[in-house]
């Protein structure tokens, strides 16, 4: 991995483990089994070649933004 992916993999790591706390704390079935196989690297978001962000919002220590609902569409849909 290079060292410009390393950020935003742990990045959508991060994101990945509180999408998974608030489907199941919201009751969605989320299988163990499935969550085994989540990856970061297998995600629109992520090319080995392309310009990257890092600008961070303002948020608090710790804190993360907002996920949307499982049940919104894809930004790619609207």
């Amino acid at each position: 991995m290079s060292a410009a992916a390393a950020p935003d993999t742990l990045w959508t790591t991060v994101y990945l483990d509180a999408a998974v706390r608030q489907l199941r704390a919201q009751g969605y079935p989320v299988r163990d089994e499935d969550v085994a196989r989540l990856s970061p690297f297998v995600s629109r978001q992520l090319g080995v070649h392309g310009t990257y962000n890092f600008i961070l919002p303002d948020l608090a220590p710790g804190a993360i933004r907002e996920l949307r609902g499982p049940d919104a569409p894809d930004e790619d849909d609207e």
